[in-house]
């Protein structure tokens, strides 16, 4: 589980709500009927523009912004100076075992083609083509958080609007404005707040994951051609720690 964005989620929420019962009672905040024009509307615009396999694909997106776990650079440095030192001792083909018990689909299936004797530059264009895939699915997602972020606010003042027009229907009975004002207003409150803790965020959470996960490809890309050519582990080192901020290297002693 990712802890900063939990913690975030709470944090933001926990003071809204605490701002809000330091004035007042939290229970004027809550109308269904405001709620179901934001939510519902915002879900209908979402079917609208985007196919529904689409949709429901965000699901496993958010899903993924909550609970993956990055993998560490130096982990996949370690992981690769293994595979290079057994490689050099006993040959290409002593990797097929531990293929078997890889589990991350993209670094099992590069090492496969490797094995199998692909030409470089081969395995390079069908890796290469693997990242792509991957970068198009996580913008997908992320396109479809942001959208989500613009359509809550909106459909918030279209909510506040319905409210406005049936309060001045009832001007002659001026008890009932202030209420109605209140409701008309707090469907703009849950658009602003779905959007800008929750929506947005998540698409900025997708955004950076996305660019750690393709980080980690590009170094297990580098780390299987390099093996392909046979090259020294040594070399293989300092080209995967190129991918490592300066303070994260490891020096030799």
């Amino acid at each position: 589980m990712d802890l900063a964005t939990i913690l975030g989620i709470v944090l933001s929420f926990g003071l809204v709500v605490a701002a809000i019962m330091s004035g007042s009672s939290l229970f004027i905040f809550i109308d269904g009927a405001s709620l179901a024009i934001v939510l519902g509307g915002t879900i209908g615009a979402l079917l609208v523009n985007y196919p529904l396999a689409r949709v429901l694909a965000l699901i496993g997106v958010t899903k993924k912004t909550l609970f993956a776990k990055p993998q560490s650079p130096t982990a996949i440095i370690e992981q690769f100076m293994d595979y290079a030192n057994r490689a050099r001792r006993e040959g290409i083909l002593s990797l097929e075992p531990i293929i078997k018990e890889i589990d991350d689909a993209y670094l099992r299936k590069g090492l496969q083609l490797t094995v199998d004797g692909l030409e470089p530059q081969s395995i390079q264009e069908i890796m290469e083509t693997e990242i792509s895939n991957i970068e198009g699915r996580h913008e997908n997602g992320q396109e479809i958080m942001k959208a989500l972020g613009e359509y809550a606010p909106a459909l918030g003042m279209i909510g506040t609007v319905i409210g406005l027009v049936q309060m001045l229907q009832t001007m002659s009975d001026p008890s009932s404005i202030g209420p109605a004002m209140a409701v008309a207003l707090i469907t703009t409150f849950y658009g602003a707040v779905l959007a800008n803790l929750v929506f947005n965020p998540m698409a900025g959470k997708l955004k950076t994951r996305s660019k750690d996960e393709i980080l980690i490809k590009e170094m297990q890309m580098e780390g299987i051609l390099a093996i392909s050519k046979g090259e020294n582990p040594r070399i293989i080192q300092e080209k995967l720690s190129s991918f490592q901020p300066p303070k994260e290297r490891k020096t030799e002693g």
